[in-house]
């Protein structure tokens, strides 16, 4: 399966030589199958031909929010549009998450209850996960056709699954800790005190990216056989 990644933002460059940037984050947490990957940086306004130029589609988190002024965000939704339309797979995370229920006629702003950094814990699919969080925009209003998946006290929409073929998720399955470390030495700059000690904290704790990552890879191999139900 040829997976395009639709790259809307990346990692600190303080971080990337190590860490490598968003895409192979996405690479590590799915690669074990085989897959072919290929990258458009679609917030440097580099996209792809049409849905037709992958088997599936990944959008990646970003520091931008869905609902701002870029250039690049209008084509993004429009192939985000085509790409369902098509009925190929979809993931979004994060950005990815918000940016594909905003294109389908949902609602996404600056969450009034704040920042969500490091570790949290998830009921997604009727089962605790506890995963790695980074935002503080959230899905507020869903996208027609959309079932919540997973959520939390804090993030009401955190997982959804779109007409059988898109899934999304507002947490980070492909930032380890190392990632959250990062982020919170350079990029933590507006976020309360107290969140970004409580992240360090637990910068330790275990989180089940792995087993979301296998959530992903079901998702995408049962969407490209076409098998919805």
């Amino acid at each position: 399966m040829k997976i395009g990644i639709l790259q809307t933002g990346h990692a600190p460059d303080e971080i990337r030589d190590e860490q490598g940037d968003y895409d192979d984050m996405f690479r590590s947490l799915l690669g074990a199958r085989g897959y072919e990957f290929i990258t458009f940086n679609v917030v440097e306004g580099i996209f792809p031909s049409g849905p037709q130029d992958a088997d599936a589609w990944l959008i990646t988190g970003s520091k931008h929010g869905a609902y701002e002024d870029h250039p690049w965000i209008p084509p993004l939704e429009a192939l985000i549009r085509d790409i369902k339309a098509l009925g190929l797979p979809m993931i979004g995370v994060c950005f990815g998450h918000q940016i594909i229920a905003q294109a389908l006629g949902g609602k996404v702003e600056k969450f009034s209850g704040g920042w969500a950094i490091g570790r949290h814990d998830y009921t997604i699919n009727g089962a605790n996960m506890s995963l790695n969080a980074w935002h503080q925009d959230q899905v507020v209003d869903l996208p027609e056709g959309a079932e919540v998946i997973g959520s939390n006290a804090f993030c009401a929409n955190a997982a959804l699954l779109i007409d059988g073929t898109i899934l999304t998720i507002q947490p980070h399955p492909e930032f380890t800790a190392d990632v959250i470390d990062g982020l919170i030495k350079y990029r933590s700059g507006t976020v309360p005190d107290a969140l970004v000690k409580s992240a360090r904290e637990n910068l330790g704790s275990p989180t089940q990216s792995d087993k979301f990552g296998e959530l992903m890879i079901a998702h995408l191999e049962k969407a490209n056989r076409g098998d919805r139900s």
